[in-house]
């Protein structure tokens, strides 16, 4: 430890506060609080760390800073704004950098209601954080569908309708507006419905129903009628809204349920919104984890961030296991709700079953997350857990070999065989064969001898089988592929033909094709793979018949052999090249005596 720190060390306040730690970058990098300051930063350098990742912290601090509050309440606040704006290495953080949005209802006589990602602290209410920016859009859809709420940005206020400054649009005219904006609805009526539209969003639908009864109970005997049956319109389309809300609880009670699910450092934290009994909304937050925390400090932290900005604070908050602090986070609540909240540990009967049912929703998005990593990471890509599904494979197909034959009306048969691993070509392992034991453009007996050459060695040096084995081709090349490892005693294989024309899968059960969706990943591999064994076969099928071809034309000069033939090819790389060449070019590489055979060859063919 070096002086300076320790010298800090010995003059440590104890009053309440927020410490930051700095590495020799001067980078923040872990954000703490505490009741006692003294007592809390020296426990980090005079006692034993508790785990792996509080020893990585403490090594790496090279310097201090302090912030003295006058409660620990307010420490805690300001801990938690710290972690959320310089996001320190060590700390629990919200894993998405991005802000969520926000439903804001503007300060305004008339105020307007919109989505948005900015908070600004202008007297407007927020609604949100919403995880979810298609149940926000939802939300706003439902609310402009039942209120009429105005959609310009005009800036009304009583002087600028006296002016009439402002026209109705086809809001108005199509029943969607009342027109502020010429005055046809008074400030207190509009904001009257902005206080329906705040409840339906707080999830007090049914409350808000009740109200609205009595106002159309009230406008019908006042005789009113054509304002009931606006109310009573607006009643059946809240109803609709509120019977899609599931009843979790009979107590009818406002709680929030968090739990929270995490696997060394991946996490995923689920919130259910209960209002009046009925599950009204669902969150998801990622938290940035480092490795080594317990589980009461994961949810201490997802508690602090959750309730930080603009979120209605329930009178009860459930969660799996006591926070860390839950005692200050209790009061740290009451103060934001301005009543009485309380963190419970249910356990039994329908609130553990709530919490359960949450901590489910946790489990499913972790798994999301931890399979969205390894497809980014390369380790299951996608394209492979789509094509065992098509497939209906009982492993995944991690290894995949493909073959494919190419000839010219049976001359310089060849054929090849790709291998992809994990999704990707494998080069190093692709092999290429010269048909032998086949006379003539017979593909069925060319890949019977493919596949019993490839196999009968992989037996012998005792390697295991690949997940799948492919064939470019149909029922014909498929069956005599599975002859031959019939032949072999190999038991537990699978194999598939791809046809060409109609990019149809065979199976060896079945004798009709089976069709994959066009748009599947799994199509597209299978695709890539086919494509990739015909080309690597008519590449190979390429080079033998042209070394053929320039062999037998350089051979056919008396005293030139195909030593020499390949000797000049391989320097200057094609026939034509060599017949341009002199003499004396030809001499360097083969010799004075065998290059003036080649120039009078090349010169007499020249002539004739």
């Amino acid at each position: 430890m070096n002086p300076e720190l320790q010298n800090k060390l010995s003059n440590l306040p104890s009053k309440p506060g927020v410490y930051q730690f700095f590495n020799d970058k001067k980078k923040v990098i872990y954000v703490g609080k505490a009741n006692n300051i003294r007592s809390r930063v020296k426990s980090y350098f005079h006692s034993k760390n508790p785990n792996a990742k509080t020893e990585a912290l403490v090594s790496k601090i090279s310097d201090f800073e302090l912030v003295v509050t006058d409660s620990e309440v307010e420490a805690l606040v300001l801990e938690n704004n710290l972690i959320k704006e310089l996001k320190p290495r060590y700390n629990v953080n919200l894993k998405d950098d991005k802000s969520f949005p926000f439903i804001k209802v503007t300060n305004e006589p008339y105020p307007r209601i919109f989505s948005t990602r900015r908070v600004v602290r202008d007297g407007s209410k927020y609604f949100g954080p919403y995880t979810s920016v298609k149940n926000m859009k939802s939300a706003l859809r439902m609310i402009n569908q039942v209120f009429k709420i105005r959609s310009c940005k005009f800036d009304i206020n009583d002087n600028s309708i006296a002016k009439k400054k402002f026209k109705v649009c086809l809001d108005y005219h199509i029943k969607k507006c009342d027109g502020p904006c010429e005055g046809l609805v008074s400030e207190i009526d509009y904001n009257d419905m902005v206080d329906e539209v705040v409840k339906v969003i707080r999830g007090r639908t049914d409350d808000l129903i009740k109200d609205l009864d009595k106002k159309m109970k009230s406008a019908s005997v006042n005789m009113e009628f054509e304002k009931a049956a606006e109310i009573r319109d607006k009643i059946d389309q809240l109803r609709i809204i509120s019977s899609k809300q599931k009843v979790v609880s009979n107590d009818f009670e406002d709680r929030d349920v968090i739990s929270i699910a995490f696997e060394d450092k991946d996490s995923a934290c689920s919130v259910f919104n209960i209002r009046s009994g009925k599950l009204v909304g669902k969150k998801q937050l990622r938290l940035s984890l480092n490795g080594g925390e317990e589980l009461e400090e994961i949810y201490n932290s997802a508690v602090k961030f959750y309730y930080g900005d603009h979120v209605e604070i329930p009178k009860e908050i459930l969660i799996e296991v006591e926070p860390l602090e839950k005692e200050l986070l209790e009061e740290w609540l009451n103060q934001r709700a301005e009543k009485k909240v309380k963190i419970f540990i249910p356990q039994r009967g329908e609130l553990k079953a709530l919490v359960m049912m949450c901590k489910e929703n946790a489990n499913l998005q972790l798994k999301e997350i931890q399979l969205q990593k390894m497809k980014k990471e390369g380790n299951v890509p996608f394209s492979l857990s789509a094509l065992q599904r098509d497939l209906r494979l009982k492993i995944l197909p991690r290894r995949i070999e493909c073959f494919d034959i190419s000839n010219i009306q049976g001359s310089d048969s060849v054929a090849s065989m790709v291998v992809f691993v994990d999704g990707k070509p494998k080069k190093s392992e692709y092999k290429k064969f010269i048909i032998k034991e086949v006379d003539g453009p017979d593909d069925f007996a060319s890949m019977q001898e493919v596949i019993q050459r490839r196999y009968t060695r992989l037996l012998a040096s005792n390697e295991p089988l690949p997940e799948l084995i492919m064939v470019d081709g149909g029922k014909g090349q498929l069956s005599s592929a599975c002859e031959i490892l019939d032949s072999l005693g190999i038991k537990q294989y699978n194999i598939i033909g791809l046809a060409k024309r109609l990019e149809e899968v065979f199976f060896p059960e079945n004798s009709e094709p089976e069709s994959i969706p066009k748009t599947s990943s799994g199509l597209k591999l299978l695709q890539q793979i086919r494509d990739e064994a015909h080309r690597f076969a008519i590449t190979f099928h390429r080079q033998r018949r042209s070394k053929r071809t320039i062999t037998t034309e350089l051979t056919e000069i008396k005293g030139i052999g195909k030593a020499t033939a390949y000797q000049l090819l391989s320097e200057l790389g094609s026939v034509e090249k060599i017949k341009n060449s002199n003499t004396e070019s030809l001499s360097k590489i083969i010799g004075n005596k065998k290059a003036q055979l080649v120039r009078e060859y090349f010169n007499n063919e020249k002539n004739e």
